[in-house]
């Protein structure tokens, strides 16, 4: 897995102060806050999730992309090219638009969840 190690730590220092969980997904790291995806990196692009209703506003910014790793575009995520976020006050920027997104969500449980247990037939008991 391929990522800026410069940009990362630039978002983790943005996002200082949030609970947020680090997973490698996607082909490069993805920063999880209240059990949701928020943003991530692959490679030097950013991607953040801004939400259905920002979505084609954001969409409109030169250098902003559909997120799209599966042949149809995540309605909600961008890409976001390095130029976009070349200054801290930048990426502060495209972070809190994921940020509100990602807070107005319902936070999800952190416990993982239990898998049932398979039922056995034992023979000869």
């Amino acid at each position: 897995m391929a990522y800026s190690a410069t940009l990362v730590e630039r978002i983790r220092a943005a996002l200082a102060g949030d609970v947020v969980e680090e997973r490698k997904m996607f082909g490069g790291l993805t920063f999880m806050v209240s059990g949701h995806m928020c943003c991530g990196v692959e490679d030097d692009r950013l991607m953040v999730r801004v939400g259905p209703q920002s979505y084609e506003e954001c969409l409109r910014q030169r250098g902003a992309k559909p997120f799209d790793v599966t042949g149809k575009p995540l309605m909600g995520m961008v890409w976001v090219d390095p130029e976009l976020v070349h200054t801290d006050a930048d990426m502060k920027e495209w972070l809190n638009r994921a940020l509100i997104f990602v807070r107005s969500l319902p936070a999800k449980s952190s416990t993982p969840k239990r898998r049932k247990s398979k039922k056995r037939k034992i023979h000869g008991a």
